[in-house]
């Protein structure tokens, strides 16, 4: 049912999905989809909620294989598998991690950015020993300015996508290479 969600969202947008659209294209009874999800925000939020299960487990995977010694090395292999996620998962360009259905669709209490940014800290905290104080905010930032940039990318579609992308990895790295220590390759801010 959520791969069929997803299909239909790539193709129809969210508001063009019905419930009894799901339950076609799952070739399932309505009835049995209201078994497992009361509405079609119900569907898209357990989508949401696999499309960040695969997100966190793409990065982790990313990071336990990569010998990075820095901190904003990481901003580069998470950035590789948000940008991976666009172009290879259905449905994820318009949904993303539930924005379009509500901001506040992964927990009640936080935006789905903020959720997101906030599992992307605890991973880096853990593995850098840097400390949450001093990355919480500047991943919020670069969240907001990466999902911004790549939803101009691949749901707007205004300019070359490769372009656009190149552009927001420069904009994420550069923000974030200044708020700890420098990394070499790039100057320091003035």
């Amino acid at each position: 049912m959520l791969d069929a969600c997803a299909e239909l969202i790539d193709e129809l947008g969210y508001d063009g999905v019905t419930t009894t659209l799901i339950a076609e294209r799952a070739e399932v009874a309505v009835g049995s989809l209201y078994q497992f999800f009361p509405d079609k925000r119900a569907v898209v939020r357990a989508l949401t909620e696999r499309n960040l299960e695969r997100f966190m487990a793409g990065v982790l995977a990313r990071l336990e294989e990569a010998e990075l010694t820095e901190w904003w090395d990481a901003a580069d292999v998470v950035f590789d598998v948000y940008v991976q996620l666009f172009r290879e998962i259905r449905g994820f360009s318009q949904i993303r991690f539930g924005d379009i259905v509500d901001m506040r669709l992964m927990d009640d209490e936080r935006d789905n950015n903020t959720v997101i940014a906030d599992r992307l800290a605890d991973l880096i905290t853990d593995r850098f020993g840097v400390t949450s104080d001093e990355i919480r905010l500047p991943l919020a930032v670069a969240v907001e300015c990466a999902d911004g940039i790549l939803n101009l990318a691949f749901r707007r579609k205004l300019y070359d996508v490769d372009t656009v992308v190149a552009e927001a990895r420069k904009i994420v790295r550069g923000y974030l290479s200044g708020k700890l220590d420098q990394p070499k390759d790039l100057p320091s801010p003035r």
